[in-house]
């Protein structure tokens, strides 16, 4: 794969460093393209060291050979790590006015922007205007990490560790999610559903994720582990291949894409209800949430008080909550759509292995895929990793992917749901 790899002017340009030599180990064939000021912070020697190819910042070197439209031209994968708020200003607006953001213009394969700046500059209505524009574009703009920024600052604004862009960038490049328009393009909207290398342009998805919780009096509630991490970055993928995506989110830990409609739901109920009311004229419904199987038969009003009786417990009566993968697949009955996608989180025991249980769980509930993965304290939830094993309702055959990042996941399970979208 032939990757551009641009470098803006920010303190984490030395990051950089490591992504370039991640891609270069695994084979692929990279041009570093710094901007001027970048090379403030990491000098051309190095960038040439490590790549194997000179460096440029501007257009005048080896004019003879156009490199500001040949560049773009003939990459497989844009990525600008980081991007500062000034190249995401330049990119939104289409300006040009070095080797890079001529590259930019110029590109007609995946571009992926990866944020770093301080937090105040992120959250600036001028930067988050020139992201969502970006984004409608179809470039990949990342979210930026949180943790130490410059100096003493710690807050959102970081950027990632190089082994998650890395993921990250090839998770979006097996996408097929094809020609960006590049960061300062556009994208033919009159081309049908895939003609612009989104696959699933015109259709909608719903993604539930998070963990329901269950109220137990006005303070406490019963609810899981659940991060929701694998349903946002199904999310995300799901919107990267042009679909129209709702995501259901139920108590999510990480924060939630721009690019896609947002319903945020408490309860397995409440989840169940949204989750339904979506799925109407939806074309796939992809259950990555993990709804409590029980909660309790009565809510107290009032703070469920503490026995004064130190040995004295309490005993609650819990019933089941509605099984909504069973639910949807009965609401379609011999009809194609939606695409019903579960999840099984299961564990061994006495009874039977993991694969064991989802399988019967498989067989219950009439889902078309199940991504199966192995959970417990310290495995899975909240990790960023993850190992699933997918089971297709058409097939005999279990597909195992990973270890893989969420975003590599979310794309595996992707690509099951649009050859069962035909």
């Amino acid at each position: 794969m032939r990757v551009v790899l641009g470098v803006s002017g920010g303190i984490a340009a030395y990051k950089a460093c490591s992504l370039l030599r991640l891609f270069t180990e695994s084979g692929h064939d990279v041009t570093v393209v710094p901007t001027a000021a970048a090379l403030e912070f990491v000098g051309a020697p190095t960038w040439a060291a490590l790549s194997g190819k000179p460096v440029s910042a501007d257009v005048w070197t080896s004019a003879h050979e156009v490199p500001h439209v040949r560049l773009g031209r003939s990459a497989d994968l844009v990525v600008v790590a980081p991007a500062t708020a000034d190249l995401l200003a330049k990119a939104a607006h289409g300006l040009a006015d070095d080797l890079l953001t001529n590259v930019l213009l110029t590109a007609r394969c995946p571009v992926v922007l990866a944020p770093a700046m301080h937090t105040e500059m992120w959250e600036h209505p001028a930067t988050r205007a020139n992201v969502r524009t970006l984004r409608e574009r179809g470039a990949h703009v990342l979210e930026p990490a949180e943790g130490r920024l410059t100096g003493a600052d710690t807050g959102k604004g970081r950027l990632p560790e190089p082994d998650e862009l890395y993921a990250a960038c090839l998770a979006i490049r097996s996408t097929g999610a094809g020609a960006s328009g590049g960061a300062g393009g556009t994208i033919d909207t009159a081309a049908s559903g895939g003609a612009d290398g989104r696959p699933l342009r015109g259709r909608t998805i719903v993604v539930s994720a998070g963990g329901t919780r269950e109220p137990l009096d006005p303070v406490r509630y019963l609810g899981n582990r659940s991060s929701g991490k694998q349903g946002v970055a199904l999310a995300r993928v799901a919107a990267a291949r042009g679909a129209r995506v709702v995501l259901v989110a139920a108590n999510v830990a990480v924060e939630l894409p721009e690019d896609v409609e947002v319903v945020r739901v408490e309860s397995t109920r409440q989840l169940q209800q949204a989750v339904e009311k979506a799925a109407a004229g939806a074309d796939a419904v992809v259950m990555a949430a993990a709804p409590a199987d029980f909660r309790p038969a009565q809510v107290s009003a009032t703070k469920i008080k503490k026995s004064a009786d130190e040995g004295a417990g309490l005993r609650l009566q819990l019933t089941a909550n509605p099984d909504i993968v069973r639910g949807l697949v009965a609401a379609r009955g011999s009809a194609a759509r939606p695409v019903v996608v579960s999840f099984a989180a299961e564990t061994g025991d006495d009874s039977g292995s993991v694969m064991e249980h989802a399988r019967a769980k498989f067989a219950r509930k009439g889902s078309d895929l199940q991504v199966v993965n192995e959970v417990g304290r310290d495995r899975v939830f909240g990790a960023d990793d993850n190992t699933v094993h997918l089971m297709r309702r058409d097939r005999a055959e279990v597909r195992t992917v990973g270890p893989a990042s969420k975003e590599a996941v979310a794309a595996a399970v992707l690509d099951v749901v649009q050859e069962l979208l035909g």
